[in-house]
Formats: C-alpha cells, structure tokens, sequence
C-alpha cells in the first residue's frame, strides 16, 4: 500500500505535523533527533538531509518536522513529499 500523507499546519510558522497512514516509528518511544545527528532510520536521515530542515519529532504514524527560521516551506514541503514518496514505495 502506498503511503498516504497529511500535512498539519502546527501554531509553530516553524513546524508541521506530518500524518500517515503507516507506522513509522516502532514502538512506544518517541524519537527526536536534530540535523546532524546520526541514525539509521531511513526517513528521519533522508528529512535531515534535506536543507533548511533544523530537526524532526516522531512518534508511530506521524512526524513533526521543524525548519530553520530562514528557511522556507514553499521548498522544503515538496522534498518532504518526495522524501516519503522514495522511503515508503
């Protein structure tokens, strides 16, 4: 089954709240991780590769992910959108 996404604006202009379908991260224990930090988990690397993304947050079938302040989401959301589309195909 294809991954089915939505996009949750967040009172943060820095954060969205991304929603799935599918689970994503196992278990009861969330994760919080911040560019540059390491980890083998396949989305959270590739959303921390991309530019201007400062951190992630996520939790079973959803991930908020935060940007830097001078970043911006017009470019950012649609390399989300292929991040998911690659990792969960």
């Amino acid at each position: 089954m294809a991954i089915e996404i939505s996009i949750q604006h967040t009172p943060n202009p820095n954060s969205v709240k991304i929603n799935t379908n599918q689970t994503l991260f196992e278990g009861a224990r969330s994760t919080s991780l911040k560019a540059g930090d390491e980890t083998e988990h396949p989305l959270a690397l590739a959303l921390l590769a991309i530019a201007g993304i400062d951190n992630i947050f996520g939790i079973r079938d959803f991930v908020t992910v935060s940007k830097t302040a001078d970043a911006e989401w017009d470019t950012i959301l649609p390399q989300v959108k292929e991040v998911f589309q690659a990792v969960y195909a």
